[in-house]
């Protein structure tokens, strides 16, 4: 056979087979493309687990009319235009591959419009040349890419997919990881029709802890500590759980990004686990939520097909840097708080982590860190452990660690309180004005859960002030909220096994009144000779005696004299059973996440028998000492 050139067609399924795996891999290249682009919203469709529809909508800046047929050209990107500019990646994307190779294996269809624009246009490839056509199009700012029946012009890599719900899970897996990644960008997933997923985006200073718990579970987030650790261009900061907290189902959490970039990569867990191997037992591996910042000119990201793998220039370095982060937040953790004086402290040995012969000397090793370090005096639900200054903090060889510096942690002022949860990433030039972080985000919260009190009661600190909240009153406003229908009616949840209630004729008459008002908020009720038989609820109301409460709720309206929404909501939302006697503090925090999603009013006009404000003052003030 002679030398050929491969035909367009041929030569993007050629490279589809290296970029596109599955459909979990069309999600994640479009996905960072959405945020390459600038989107802080992000709406992700799936239809038969992305077989039959992949449709990505962002809200980013677009893409001009001109440009629209070189977006589906191989080689084709906005991302770099020089090697200096590969040599240093500071983008998702990059090579120009993904949508000419998905196109030459889907229907792709890319309708976008930029702000200077007065109309959306629509590109599409068709044809063995992969011709682009343009035409206009309805779309507001930002883009859709929709990808309809991939892999129906290759049979043999459409075989090898796996069933709906199997696909499914890689892209549910994978929308996981980005929205780990990005807390400040809003991400909806939705399979069949079907809202499976929501990430609202946080506010940059608070309410990480929420999309965490959300993504990795309550026990993730009662175990964890948070990491800040600093070494000139290196920055690592994250969550680690306590590995005597480990469970199977915690070992699976391992989620690393280096320089906003998901990875799984092999030197980094290494790092990890050399750091909890003595208190790691059996065959657990570490759980983990990690960050890393390098230098990007000191990193290589094109070295993977898929850029699921890194290669650091300084990999020894690196590897040394993230094992002392996190041997030093686990050596935190276990040496307990005792009281000692200064001169006691200042006289005490100080330790050091033994070299590691497998990755040579440890040039960390010379970082002093005192036995017993004092903590911050504020209470985090995620301990934190103390990030080492980029300016004045230690470098190689020296031994100058400014925790270290008598009277260091004795400090008082709001001002250190807030630089000690507020950690600083660069050096201050003297005589600069200091300026004190922004609360803002605490006037979207209600604060951080510190305790449950008597089982019913949470213990809140909001910036730098203490409140207790009734948590059974917090759930009946929840209950109220997710009972009154918005713009559309409730969806009503069929029953697997409707529940037949006998019913007098006054009984029937008066559901036949209200039955209109009972399905807006998801109630769906048959009414015949005898019986009343229902056979949807809301979600609110699957996990109630529905024996008792619809004949209780069908005599409270037999009591109205008119229609109300309202007070019905009311009613049905002070008489559901709570599922929770006893309340625990994952449970609290998840209870005050929702609240704080769907009655943000309450946050800033909480009502009467919410919450009440605790006095420290005269505590503190019978503490104080002349």
């Amino acid at each position: 056979m002679p030398i050929q050139v491969l035909p367009p067609q041929l030569a993007n399924q050629i490279a589809a087979g290296e970029v596109v795996e599955r459909p979990s891999s069309v999600v994640k290249e479009l996905v960072e493309n959405s945020l390459d682009a600038g989107a802080t919203r992000i709406d992700i469709d799936i239809e038969r687990g992305g077989a039959k529809m992949i449709r990505i909508r962002d809200n980013g800046c677009g893409i001009n009319k001109e440009e629209l047929a070189l977006a589906l050209t191989r080689h084709a990107t906005s991302k770099i235009a020089t090697l200096d500019d590969l040599e240093a990646i500071v983008s998702l994307g990059f090579r120009g591959e993904a949508l000419a190779s998905i196109s030459s294996v889907s229907r792709l269809t890319l309708t976008s419009r930029t702000a200077e624009q007065a109309e959306a246009w629509q590109a599409y490839a068709e044809g063995r040349d992969m011709v682009v056509v343009v035409k206009p199009a309805a779309h507001p700012v930002g883009t859709t890419l929709e990808v309809l029946d991939l892999f129906y012009n290759t049979p043999a890599r459409r075989k090898f997919m796996r069933t709906e719900k199997t696909e499914f899970g890689h892209i549910d897996e994978v929308v996981r990881r980005i929205a780990l990644a990005r807390f400040d960008v809003t991400i909806n997933l939705s399979h069949n029709g079907k809202i499976v997923r929501q990430y609202r985006a946080v506010q940059k200073d608070g309410g990480r802890e929420r999309r965490l718990g959300a993504i990795c579970g309550a026990s993730f987030l009662e175990q964890a500590l948070e990491i800040e650790w600093q070494h000139g261009d290196l920055s690592l900061r994250g969550w680690v759980v306590r590995p005597e907290a480990l469970n199977t189902a915690l070992s699976e959490i391992q989620y690393c990004y280096v320089n906003g970039r998901m990875m799984r990569d092999r030197l980094i867990n290494h790092a990890i686990r050399q750091a909890c191997e003595d208190r790691l037992g059996g065959n657990m591996q570490p759980a983990y939520v990690l960050y890393l910042e390098v230098d990007p000119h000191q990193v290589d990201v094109n070295v993977h097909p898929a850029k699921h793998e890194v290669r650091f220039h300084q990999s020894r370095l690196v590897h040394d840097f993230i094992y002392q982060g996190v041997l030093s937040v686990l050596q935190q953790d276990v040496v307990p708080e005792l009281p000692i004086s200064e001169g006691a402290q200042e006289e005490s040995a100080r330790w050091q982590p033994e070299n590691r012969v497998a990755a040579g000397q440890n040039q960390f090793n010379t970082v002093p860190v005192s036995p017993r370090p004092e903590r911050a005096t504020s209470v985090s639900p995620v301990p934190r452990a103390p990030s080492s200054s980029s300016g004045g903090g230690y470098s190689q060889g020296s031994t100058t660690w400014p925790h270290a510096e008598p009277g260091y942690q004795k400090r008082q002022g709001a001002l250190y309180q807030k630089l000690l949860e507020t950690p600083t990433q660069k050096e201050r030039v003297p005589g600069d004005t200091v300026e004190e972080p922004s609360l803002e985000g605490h006037n979207h919260s209600f604060g951080r859960v510190l305790a449950v009190l008597e089982a019913h009661f949470a213990l809140l600190e909001n910036a730098g002030t203490l409140r207790v909240l009734s948590l059974p009153i917090a759930e009946r406003w929840l209950r109220m909220a997710q009972l009154t229908p918005g713009e559309d009616k409730l969806r009503a949840q069929p029953l697997l096994i409707p529940v037949r209630l006998k019913m007098d004729s006054q009984e029937r008459q008066v559901v036949e009144a209200w039955q209109g008002l009972l399905a807006s908020i998801g109630i769906e009720c048959q009414v015949d000779a005898q019986h009343v038989t229902v056979k949807a609820v809301p979600l609110p109301l699957r996990q109630q005696n529905l024996q008792n409460l619809i004949p209780e709720l069908v005599g409270y309206l037999a009591q109205q004299t008119e229609k109300n929404l309202t007070r019905v909501t009311r009613w049905l939302s002070g008489n559901l059973l709570s599922e929770h006697t006893h309340w625990n503090q994952s449970q609290a925090i998840a209870l005050l996440a929702e609240v704080e999603r769907l009655c943000p009013q309450l946050v800033k006009s909480p009502p009467g028998g919410l919450l009440q404000p605790v006095d420290l003052r005269s505590a503190l003030d019978a503490l104080k000492h002349d």
